[in-house]
């Protein structure tokens, strides 16, 4: 996301004008306005000031990258190289799966915040979604909760294993994998 469109993002998500958080920044509001627009660029110390300002922090992720894995009869499954974590809000919000997912019963409505409705998106969204979906709709933190109880072909749940193995200490992997996690099959 470019610089301009995050800083407009973070203002208005705090419901700040332009006028409150360049006085809160100590900024004049062409100036923040400049920002906004692309029209000048802030310093990363400026950036980080107008997002504390706004009730944000300014933070480096770990990029995710996909691989696209083999399934069977020449499907195939997108697989992380790492787990994402999503807002609290979305990890746990009331979705609709679009109907490329959910094709069988359009329109439903599953609770993520329901350990079973989750437990089907979860499957849904890693047998069939995107890199896309998976942003979307999968937090790794409970999906390494749940991972035990999904019901997923061996070859989808072989290929998620090791992502799933590398966030946990290394005696819960071996305790996990006796359960399934863990296994190659």
């Amino acid at each position: 996301m470019e610089g301009a469109i995050l800083l407009g993002r973070v203002r208005r998500a705090a419901g700040l004008s332009q006028q409150e958080l360049s006085r809160r920044a100590r900024t004049s509001r062409p100036t923040l306005s400049a920002y906004e627009n692309g029209r000048k660029s802030p310093s990363l110390d400026v950036v980080a000031r107008l997002l504390a300002e706004a009730g944000f922090d300014l933070d480096a992720v770990p990029r995710v990258s996909y691989a696209s894995v083999p399934g069977p009869r020449g499907s195939a499954y997108v697989v992380p190289d790492r787990l994402c974590r999503l807002p609290v809000d979305q990890a746990l919000a009331t979705v609709t799966l679009p109907l490329v997912l959910n094709w069988s019963d359009p329109g439903r409505q599953f609770h993520l915040a329901r350990r079973h409705d989750r437990a089907q998106v979860y499957e849904i969204v890693l047998r069939d979604g995107t890199a896309d979906h998976l942003q979307t709709y999968v937090d790794g933190a409970l999906l390494v909760d749940i991972w035990p109880e999904l019901v997923l072909p061996r070859t989808l749940r072989a290929a998620w294993a090791p992502v799933i193995a590398a966030t946990l200490p290394s005696g819960e992997t071996e305790q996990r994998t006796d359960r399934g996690i863990g296994c190659q099959c």
